[in-house]
């Protein structure tokens, strides 16, 4: 069973899949405690909370109220609601508190694609056809440790940037634990005019991308 706390159809803002048409699937649950989350009505799993499936989808704001699905049922909402997409975003909350397996290869069984988006603060368990974005969240006050596998499970590094110790915090990383991405994306935390001159800055000297939350512009979920 998974914990559910929205559903909706919108497109990619962020990274390699940046236009994409997609459905995001939010989890509910996240013990790491990043400081600049957007979500952190995802946080917590109250059973006072709890409500049915058909509440957590097109949700009018945020809120803690999750609900309890099967991967079958995850594959019959979206039917339901007569989405077009045919990308589905995993995120959350930490998605990868939960076996991903089931619901990933019920969607490519049924022609969609996936794309998971974590901290890389637990296992990831998905099948090899899933995107992973590992967006690392460096020492949080959850106290996480950003886990060597998952950066070397990682299709694409998305990093939240505002100050110079954030580049050299994911520098480090890769140092310590070997890992070398082919896509490292630097994000500038909360639009800020400084953190984009930032994360343009360190992109063009290192060939990194530029991920700008393209929804949050657009004035779109």
């Amino acid at each position: 069973m998974y914990k559910i706390n929205e559903v909706f159809e919108t497109i990619q803002g962020e990274a390699s899949f940046t236009g994409t048409p997609s459905i995001f699937l939010r989890l509910q649950g996240c013990p790491v405690g990043c400081a600049w989350c957007d979500t952190k009505q995802t946080w917590d799993v109250d059973n006072v909370y709890k409500v049915s499936l058909d509440d957590t989808v097109e949700k009018k704001a945020d809120s803690d109220h999750w609900a309890e699905a099967t991967a079958e049922q995850v594959l019959a909402l979206f039917k339901e609601r007569g989405y077009n997409a045919k990308h589905v975003v995993i995120t959350g909350g930490e998605p990868c508190m939960y076996d991903l397996n089931p619901v990933c290869e019920l969607l490519h069984a049924n022609g969609y694609s996936t794309q998971i988006e974590t901290s890389g603060t637990f296992e990831i368990l998905v099948p090899e056809q899933t995107w992973v974005t590992v967006s690392p969240k460096i020492n949080m006050r959850g106290g996480y440790k950003v886990l060597r596998s998952a950066m070397q499970r990682a299709d694409e590094i998305k990093h939240p940037v505002a100050m110079q110790k954030h580049v050299e915090e994911l520098e480090d990383l890769f140092l310590k634990t070997g890992v070398n991405p082919r896509l490292v994306y630097l994000q500038p935390i909360s639009q800020k005019i400084s953190a984009t001159k930032l994360a343009i800055e360190t992109c063009i000297a290192k060939n990194w991308r530029l991920s700008v939350q393209v929804h949050k512009y657009l004035g779109i979920s």
